[in-house]
């Protein structure tokens, strides 16, 4: 069965799961939400000979309330074949299941337009994730960085163009995972989506996704610039990781949490703790119930604090759904307070 023909078979299942029970609108400022990256099947890269539990079409991911925002996982290289960008989204979505578009390098995923529709629908955020670790995003200068954004606007968001990825689907932002390259034009492109966005029919996003040393090497003058939405710090692969949490010269969420209050044009922009879904997922792996003592703590300490960040989806549902005991954590703090409330 391929991926178009499974993602049929769920949709109107999963419509009538969403419809008997209550929809919470996405809010970003909220400090008990949940970001899971979908798009790079992180637990099928490491284990090649399991495909049950490889990642799956993202509407299977939508069908409870434990997600509330999806990156799509990865928007490779800005100027790719035809002077459009390419996008990698690794067993779902490739040169052996999807057809680029004519001239181009940018594949024609459009039968997940539905996929996209359906999680929307159901109260979630869906936004398209620049770079990666093998990201190339870059501009030659200012002026061909805020070009850059009308082309954005019209593949992804809510412009117009022959050749959208997502078909009808209409994302709700962007995710800035930048691990390398210069910080030429990023500025000037992110402003120039913050307007077509302010101009749009619905609300959108801008996030980013910076490694933990503070400041971050290749997005923080840019986080100082450009008013983000939230940030998806990575405490993982660092000196700062969650496995140093207890050293206070180490973890430094104090950091940004500074950064969020006193440096951020956005007074209310949020901070999420970023950690790999499983011991696989990257260095700096906690088990559920170190890191529900890190987000409760932290959670009742900062005010920018806005949630968690986890990669990847597949490595969470491997991992006996670590996005459920994280969101439980999350949640038990205000779970709490109704119930004093209550009494």
């Amino acid at each position: 069965m391929g991926v178009a023909d499974f993602s049929c078979l769920t949709l109107s299942s999963l419509f009538l799961g969403i419809m008997t029970r209550g929809i919470v609108a996405f809010n970003m400022l909220s400090n008990d939400n949940l970001a899971v990256y979908w798009g790079q099947n992180s637990y099928g890269d490491s284990n090649p000979d399991k495909s049950a539990h490889w990642q799956k079409t993202l509407s299977y991911y939508c069908r409870d309330n434990v997600i509330d925002t999806f990156p799509i996982a990865f928007l490779v290289d800005s100027y790719a074949g035809g002077n459009l960008p390419s996008i990698d989204l690794a067993n779902i979505c490739n040169s052996d299941n999807a057809n680029y578009f004519p001239g181009t390098e940018l594949l024609d995923c459009s039968f997940l337009a539905s996929d996209i529709e359906m999680c929307q629908s159901a109260g979630k955020a869906v936004t398209i994730s620049l770079g990666g670790g093998a990201g190339n995003i870059h501009f030659q200068d200012d002026s061909q960085a805020a070009a850059y954004a009308e082309t954005i606007w019209n593949l992804f968001l809510g412009g117009k163009s022959k050749t959208r990825p997502f078909g009808s689907a209409i994302l709700d932002g962007i995710d800035m995972d930048i691990e390398g390259d210069s910080q030429t034009g990023y500025v000037s492109f992110l402003t120039a989506l913050r307007k077509h966005m302010n101009r749009g029919k619905k609300k959108y996003y801008i996030t980013a996704a910076p490694q933990c040393p503070y400041p971050d090497a290749y997005i923080g003058n840019t986080l100082n610039t450009v008013g983000f939405d939230a940030v998806y710090v990575q405490f993982y692969n660092n000196y700062c990781s969650l496995w140093h949490y207890n050293n206070r010269n180490d973890w430094n969420f104090a950091a940004w949490d500074d950064w969020a209050n006193n440096v951020s044009p956005n007074p209310d922009v949020k901070v999420y703790i970023g950690a790999p879904a499983s011991s696989a997922a990257g260095s700096g792996y906690v088990n559920s119930k170190r890191i529900t003592s890190i987000i409760q703590q932290t959670q009742s300490n900062y005010s920018s604090f806005g949630g968690v960040m986890l990669w990847d989806v597949s490595d969470a549902y491997a991992n006996h759904r670590y996005d459920k005991a994280v969101k439980q954590a999350l949640r038990s703090d205000l779970d709490l307070l109704n119930k004093r409330i209550r009494d």
